[in-house]
């Protein structure tokens, strides 16, 4: 018998989110068993607010809304903003239409915050931007990606990782990122907390 007993059990890993992106996302990393449980907050911009702060803002939130000692803590949140405009996640047909109408030919930014809260308390924060381009839209192409559907949900009334990338000119920062979430930060936050990552 081990005089030692038996040995503790790691703290798991929850991601404060229900996007399947993010979940995808994760699992790149090489992690898995990690628990999904949504963080409900309101995500209501306060008042002169720029972008960035924002993404901050609701990235911790996110992640000591579920307050746990048992576990890792994992939240992000995406931000597209022309300039210090925030950019909605557009919920019906014309909101898409109006942020593809803004964007057209036009260089925005994503960021993309990401906040682990580790089992102690502690939390931990990064932000990546990333600089996209869409290609100018004809009317055409804005009416063929919105009945697409794909525009649900999404930040800026587009998902990069689907038929929106043949549209954009350029992107100068993180891919992953501008899907959900920043894996290179993501990763460098989990080894800083000692979340064993490999």
């Amino acid at each position: 018998m081990d005089p030692s007993g038996p040995r503790p059990v790691p703290p798991r890993l929850i991601l404060a989110s229900a996007s399947p992106r993010r979940r995808e996302l994760l699992a790149r990393l090489g992690l898995s068993g990690f628990t999904i449980d949504a963080a409900d907050i309101d995500e209501t911009p306060h008042t002169r607010e720029i972008p960035r702060e924002y993404a901050r803002r609701m990235a911790r939130e996110k992640a000591l809304a579920l307050s746990r000692t048992d576990a890792f803590v994992l939240a992000g949140d995406t931000v597209v903003a022309c300039g210090r405009r925030i950019l909605p996640k557009a919920e019906d047909e014309q909101t898409a239409r109006a942020c593809l109408e803004l964007l057209s030919g036009q260089r925005h930014r994503v960021l993309s915050a990401v906040a682990l809260r580790a089992p102690d308390g502690t939390l931990r924060e990064r932000l990546s931007e990333t600089i996209v381009r869409f290609k100018p839209l004809s009317h055409e192409e804005i009416e063929a990606y919105v009945a697409g559907g794909e525009w649900e949900g999404k930040a800026g009334g587009y998902a990069i990782q689907g038929s929106a990338e043949g549209l954009i000119a350029s992107i100068s920062g993180s891919h992953s990122g501008v899907v959900g979430l920043p894996l290179f930060e993501t990763r460098a936050l989990l080894r800083a907390a000692g979340f064993d990552i490999g």
